[in-house]
């Protein structure tokens, strides 16, 4: 099975990124963390693009924030799936990011996921993955049936009674 990337342009991004590398820990998919960046090493992102299939992986997924062009260099150079995650910075709450994630010209997507949204990116890479991979397919299905598990369980613990109001009133109670 082929490898998913973590990429992320500062290490500011761990945070953010813990999520996708705490779920990634649950599946049966090798993965590899990155540092690069899209301005401060853009030979080295290129490189890493260019070479990644190569490589063995099969997804790529890059996380940065504020000008966040790190996803669109990795997909210009690459044409495995790469998947954006917006960082959330001080200044605009990562709407800059998710701009400039989101905003790719034809010919190079790239699959953007919500601001901070390390986790969806991971299960969407996984899910790509599972594609060619019965045995991902089916920890995908067992995931996903175990998590509606636990909102039918929060479900349960939490319900309040309601009585419904009196549907029938006399000509008095009107």
């Amino acid at each position: 099975m082929r490898k998913i990337a973590l990429v992320m342009g500062s290490d500011s991004d761990l945070p953010i990124i813990e999520k996708a590398i705490l779920y990634l820990k649950q599946t049966p998919v090798d993965f590899t963390v990155n540092v690069l960046s899209a301005h401060r090493t853009p030979q080295e992102a290129i490189e890493f693009a260019q070479t990644a299939k190569d490589n063995g992986y099969g997804v790529i997924i890059a996380a940065a924030g504020m000008a966040a062009h790190l996803a669109g260099v990795l997909a210009a150079n690459t044409v495995l799936p790469v998947i954006g995650i917006p960082c959330a910075s001080a200044n605009l709450d990562g709407m800059d990011a998710l701009l400039s994630t989101v905003q790719m010209p034809p010919g190079i997507p790239v699959a953007t996921v919500a601001i901070n949204g390390a986790k969806n990116a991971a299960i969407l890479a996984c899910q790509i993955l599972a594609v060619e991979n019965d045995t991902l397919t089916q920890h995908l299905r067992t995931q996903r049936a175990e998590d509606s598990q636990k909102v039918l369980e929060k479900t349960l613990r939490y319900r309040i009674p309601i009585q419904s109001p009196n549907t029938t009133k006399t000509k008095e109670n009107r």
